[in-house]
């Protein structure tokens, strides 16, 4: 059987189908292929556009619920500001929408955070900074924890090396055999 291949002007010819041998200038090739090619980088394109452009856009939703679970609703409940769950509380409808404007006027996340310290003190943060007096608070818990294991083993080092108690005058525990004599004598007498 005989092949039909041949190669015209760059063209790749076999079986009267044609494909393209790297020759982009000559006419013949991007008429025959440009329907097809320019849909496939029409495609190509849109793909590139879509992964490049996933990650960005409007991250205001997560920074609003980053920061809303940074801070605690002054209301009394002891919630995280986007957990309170009062109806009605006016405190978290306020504490919410001034974390909305200062996210539209593009503030920073710490700048927000300090203007809400500013306006409802130190306790609207949830968790204590990590700066001065704060770090005892993140320190101490681990302190408690270590002295508390230390005494713990203190306690039950001493448990175990204290002396016998002491015994009534006469009064002797019998050791090794002699108690395995007294053992067979009384299980012999009680019938055991």
């Amino acid at each position: 059987m005989k092949s039909s291949l041949s190669v015209n002007n760059g063209l790749l010819i076999h079986r009267g189908r044609a494909a393209f041998l790297g020759c982009v200038g000559r006419g013949k090739i991007l008429g025959a292929l440009a329907p097809a090619g320019r849909r496939v980088t029409q495609a190509l394109v849109i793909a590139a556009a879509a992964i490049l452009f996933m990650g960005t856009g409007n991250n205001t939703d997560a920074r609003f619920k980053d920061l809303g679970h940074r801070m605690m609703c002054t209301c009394g409940c002891g919630q995280v500001l986007l957990e309170c769950n009062h109806v009605g509380c006016q405190s978290s409808d306020k504490m919410r929408n001034q974390l909305m404007a200062a996210l539209d006027k593009g503030d920073n996340d710490d700048l927000i955070l300090q203007g809400f310290v500013q306006e409802y003190g130190p306790t609207v943060i949830a968790a204590p900074t990590a700066t001065g007096f704060n770090k005892v608070a993140w320190i101490m818990p681990f302190v408690v924890l270590a002295l508390g294991l230390v005494l713990v083993i203190y306690v039950v080092r001493n448990w175990k090396n204290r002396p016998e108690p002491a015994l009534a005058d006469g009064i002797t525990i019998p050791r090794g055999g002699e108690l395995d004599e007294f053992r067979a004598k009384a299980r012999k007498e009680t019938d055991l």
